[in-house]
């Protein structure tokens, strides 16, 4: 299963540690320097769909999380989550080896 860049932007969030929905929004805006904004819709949705295909699961909340008026839901990379992120960087890098091979540049 190939992953779209949406889903891989999510698992690569959850891979160091579990993160509420904003926070998954908050590091892709970060680490894309701002490129990659996952709008609620977008994302719920999408993780509704990587739970469902076992790569992401629903956590309670750790002691550690805010109390507040805001019920927040957790995420968790399960261990085939990690596998499928595994597969889909390796074939990422693989295309950008061969790029590179050809000569393919970018221009901004």
């Amino acid at each position: 299963m190939e992953l779209n860049a949406t889903s891989c932007q999510i698992l690569l969030a959850l891979a160091e540690h579990d993160l509420h929905g904003y926070g998954i929004m908050a590091d892709v805006l970060e680490r894309t320097n701002g490129r990659t904004r996952l709008w609620p819709g977008v994302l719920y949705g999408s993780l509704k769909r990587l739970a469902a295909e076992g790569l992401v699961t629903e956590i309670d909340a750790p002691k550690h999380a805010p109390r507040d008026r805001m019920s927040r839901r957790f995420y968790r990379l399960t261990a085939s989550g990690r596998r499928a992120l595994g597969r889909e960087l390796a074939r990422a890098a693989r295309d950008l080896q061969t790029a590179r091979a050809r000569n393919v540049t970018v221009k901004d």
